[in-house]
């Protein structure tokens, strides 16, 4: 289905929902608003114009028409999700100290770390507002049992980086926590929104959690098989001690000696010139890029696999195309 579209299938969704999607932008604009500090609009308004694919809005909104919904709170709720996520990437930049976003200049850089996490704070508090619009608790119980569970994956991160023991079990809680926590929330949200049935509610979740799950570990793959597709140079996660999927395969089948080459670039922040050639040869031997590549289309095809639950629509053959379009990336 993929191979024969001319455009990428998230290109194709935006446009089927191109209403939706200008209605989600107004109200983005209208709510980042504040009358008494002009820097939280000029913060938010540069990271949220900075592009991106607005991949969780629009899979809020394609998750409530697939399902018959014809009201408007579905734009409330793209738009508290939207917010969700400019508040973790604001906060993620501070935390992570980067100096670049999308090609840009980050907020923290610009600005600083105080206002990066301000206007973080109360992207969060107008969330919630936006989530108490839609008048159901059910949906404000799914958004804010989220958000708990992205900052949790932070914390978490926190405690496995530069810890070459972390497990696979902990590196796909903060996977979940990080990034799969808000597409779930989004798709499934949606369906309560919709008010289909629970069994529906549940394929929607599980279509987010996994798709959520797949998205990051391609991206931890690309981090060493091609950067540049996901605006990283090869190897930042490497430099920068971030134990990723790739890593804890190669780091499992280490003998002794390969081990203490992992403890000193990793745990000891002593990286030498070809040390990340030395990486890389080492994932190659062990098999754990190729490990990675097929975890990442098994979480896809688990992603696919949950829709089948859903109505047949237009949309769920895009949402289908998405999932593989996640991990066409890598082959």
């Amino acid at each position: 289905m993929l191979d024969q579209k001319s455009h990428k299938p998230h290109e194709r969704l935006a446009e089927y929902l191109r209403e939706d999607l200008k209605a989600v932008d107004a109200m983005i604009r209208a709510r980042m608003a504040s009358e008494h500090a002009p820097r939280i609009p000029e913060v938010t308004a540069h990271l949220i114009e900075a592009g991106g694919k607005r991949l969780r809005p629009m899979l809020t909104l394609a998750a409530a028409r697939m399902c018959g919904y014809e009201g408007n709170k579905h734009v409330t709720l793209a738009t508290a999700i939207e917010f969700i996520h400019t508040a973790t990437l604001l906060h993620d930049d501070v935390v992570d100290e980067s100096a670049q976003r999308r090609g840009r200049p980050t907020a923290n850089l610009l600005w600083d770390n105080k206002s990066s996490v301000l206007v973080g704070d109360y992207l969060l508090a107008r969330a919630f507002q936006l989530m108490t619009e839609t008048g159901s608790l059910r949906i404000l119980a799914v958004l804010s049992n989220a958000s708990a569970t992205i900052t949790e994956g932070e914390v978490l991160q926190l405690t496995a980086a530069q810890d070459i023991g972390t497990s696979e079990e902990i590196y796909f809680k903060v996977v979940r926590g990080k990034t799969a926590a808000l597409f779930s929330a989004a798709t499934e949200a949606s369906g309560i929104l919709a008010g289909v049935s629970e069994e529906q509610i549940k394929a929607l979740f599980d279509y987010g959690d996994a798709l959520g799950i797949a998205f990051q570990v391609v991206d931890d793959l690309l981090d060493f098989w091609g950067g540049d597709a996901i605006g990283k140079n090869v190897g930042d996660d490497f430099r920068d001690r971030k134990i990723t999927l790739p890593l804890i395969k190669a780091i499992a089948a280490a003998d002794d000696e390969e081990r203490l080459f992992w403890k000193r670039t990793l745990e000891k922040n002593d990286q030498r010139d070809g040390d990340l050639e030395h990486a890389l040869e080492l994932m190659n031997r062990h098999g754990a890029l190729e490990a990675t590549r097929a975890a990442a289309i098994d979480w896809a095809d688990k992603a696919k696999a949950a829709l089948v639950v859903l109505p047949e629509h237009p949309i769920r053959d895009m949402l289908d195309d998405i999932a593989d379009y996640v991990v066409a990336r890598i082959n």
